[in-house]
């Protein structure tokens, strides 16, 4: 599995600007050519590292409850964070947060209230969906609307995103919707039930790389 290796999609335009303002001006360009050198080191595709793969079970990213599966009696119409859990190579529990683009938002709605652009064969009887929590703009974790119920809002730059609608923009600078996750019930828990239907941040840009991504993961898998 160790001998896979892609770009990291860890470190973001923001922390790379970091970077850049960090140097000294004495060194000046070559400084600036060795940050962004830096802003995409080569990393291992480790399990932990991976994407949320089919059969993960969904558990609680919030600290105080991290990797508790999360039960349909856990969810409603407010966000609720999550990272996949699947197993290494060892077949050992590995909680996916090695990649912070893992980080999903689960939600819960009435009967009838999820509709299209949904894939409402991708939710859990129509009313349980999940996301990336990932902004298309920027890579900053989305949250709840503190302004307009019922929608999600990125801190950062005020992209708005409707999660009954299949998260598609609503407002702000955001170029894609966020990624939807198929996913299942098994029992009293959710399970990953497949890829992201569309490619999630960083990759919203670039489908060959995502297809370049899940290519390795299944032969890594193989």
């Amino acid at each position: 599995m160790t001998r896979y290796k892609r770009q990291d999609p860890e470190i973001t335009r923001r922390k790379f600007i970091n970077v850049a303002m960090g140097t000294t001006a004495a060194v000046g360009g070559v400084s600036l050519l060795s940050a962004l050198g830096s802003a995409n080191p080569v990393f291992r595709l480790t399990a932990d590292k991976m994407p949320p793969l089919e059969g993960d079970i969904l558990v609680h990213a919030e600290e105080s409850k991290e990797g508790r599966p999360i039960a349909l009696a856990d969810l409603s119409d407010q966000l609720v964070r999550a990272w996949p859990m699947g197993k290494d190579e060892n077949g050992a529990d590995v909680i996916r947060k090695g990649d912070p683009n893992n980080i999903l938002a689960l939600y819960r709605f009435p009967a009838g209230e999820i509709v299209a652009p949904t894939n409402l064969e991708a939710t859990v009887d129509g009313q349980v969906v999940a996301y990336s929590d990932v902004c298309t703009h920027a890579g900053c974790s989305v949250s709840d609307s503190d302004i307009n119920a019922g929608e999600m809002r990125c801190p950062c730059h005020s992209g708005q995103f409707a999660p009954k609608r299949g998260a598609v923009v609503i407002g702000g600078p955001p170029p894609k919707p966020l990624a939807q996750l198929p996913i299942r019930q098994d029992g009293e828990r959710l399970v990953v039930a497949g890829f992201f239907l569309t490619p999630p941040y960083p990759y919203h840009n670039n489908e060959a790389e995502w297809d370049n991504l899940k290519q390795e993961v299944e032969e890594a898998l193989a």
